[in-house]
């Protein structure tokens, strides 16, 4: 993935989120409201909440970085797919997801805004202002997937997707099923546990990166 940037993790990141909220100043916000009203009709799933925007990452001396963060609105960043940049870098979550030796994966909707039909590991999203990036991996997994953790998320690397404008905490964890829930989103179509080196395709550029990282971890342990 051309422009991409990944950061080797030896301790859970830090992140230092500054007080404000980050606006920006180009393009005009009236272009930019202008912009998610025409999205909004398009797609009534889109829902204007709050992202922790980065401002730029730092690494520390213990094998771990500090982000340096903001809180922002999510129509500054949705806007960037129609070719509005307004500087806003979501930060994210992201999982390698085992159980017994096989990787979660999923297929994407058709309706989602970045890798349409296309395969990635399972789960990923936004984080939210306020909630821990585990907190979050492991809302994202029973939401997406209908599994839960069997052992606490741990933060592997830091990296930049520079196809879809967001930086991502990627944790390694091993899953198990949960009874009693709703069955998963919409966000996907379909999913399925995969043994490495058969993975499906097409994957997301960001995918092949994991599939890399994934790799490296494997060797390291």
């Amino acid at each position: 993935m051309h422009g991409s940037r990944v950061i080797p993790l030896r301790r859970p990141p830090t992140i230092n989120l500054v007080a404000g909220s980050f606006v920006p100043t180009e393009p005009a916000l009236e272009k930019v409201d202008r912009c998610w009203e025409a999205m909004r009709r398009r797609n009534k799933r889109f829902f204007d909440g709050r992202v922790v925007h980065v401002l730029g990452v730092s690494r520390r001396g213990d094998g771990g970085v500090t982000i340096h963060a903001m809180e922002s609105a999510y129509r500054f960043y949705a806007v960037i797919r129609e070719g509005l940049d307004t500087g806003v870098r979501p930060l994210g979550v992201k999982g390698l997801s085992s159980q017994r030796g096989r990787w979660l994966m999923g297929r994407r909707a058709a309706t989602v805004a970045y890798y349409p039909d296309a395969w990635e590991f399972v789960p990923g999203g936004s984080l939210e202002p306020g909630i821990l990036p585990s907190t979050m991996l492991e809302r994202e997994l029973g939401e997406e997937s209908g599994f839960e953790v069997a052992s606490p998320p741990i933060a592997v690397a830091l990296l930049y997707d520079p196809s879809a404008f967001t930086w991502e905490i990627v944790h390694r964890v091993e899953v198990r099923p949960r009874e009693g829930i709703d069955p998963p989103g919409w966000e996907y179509q379909e999913l399925r546990f995969v043994v490495e080196g058969e993975e499906p395709r097409p994957l997301s550029p960001v995918a092949e990166v994991m599939k890399s990282l994934r790799s490296g971890l494997a060797r390291e342990a």
